[in-house]
């Protein structure tokens, strides 16, 4: 999708904080953070939400959510993390590109 700008991010077109990278995902920290640790798990693949997700998708879906807890403690979430996951205008998605929110550890730290 030449407008999404996860796309954008995954083909190297956009700079990202990138957590994490291989052949089916990228993750990379989230520009307007929840909490301290914020960042995201995309698929390569664009799916808009996770309504437009098919049994095709199940594999992805799986690596995306097994990675959560691996990331998270490799970011300092030992004692737990919260995961989200926007479907729809109506859900609260703001970029309609598939992406799980993993956050935790508190108020984020000031950017200024």
């Amino acid at each position: 999708m030449s407008d999404c700008i996860f796309c954008k991010i995954v083909a190297g077109q956009l700079p990202c904080g990138k957590v994490y990278e291989d052949e089916d995902v990228l993750a990379f920290h989230d520009i307007h953070p929840f909490a301290r640790v914020h960042f995201l798990i995309i698929p390569k693949q664009h799916v808009a939400t996770l309504g437009d997700c098919t049994p095709a998708h199940e594999k992805l879906l799986g690596k995306m959510l097994l990675l959560a807890p691996r990331l998270a403690k490799e970011q300092g979430l030992d004692a737990g993390f919260k995961t989200l996951i926007n479907t729809g205008r109506g859900g609260g998605q703001e970029v309609f590109h598939i992406h799980v929110h993993v956050f935790g550890g508190g108020d984020p730290v000031s950017r200024s």
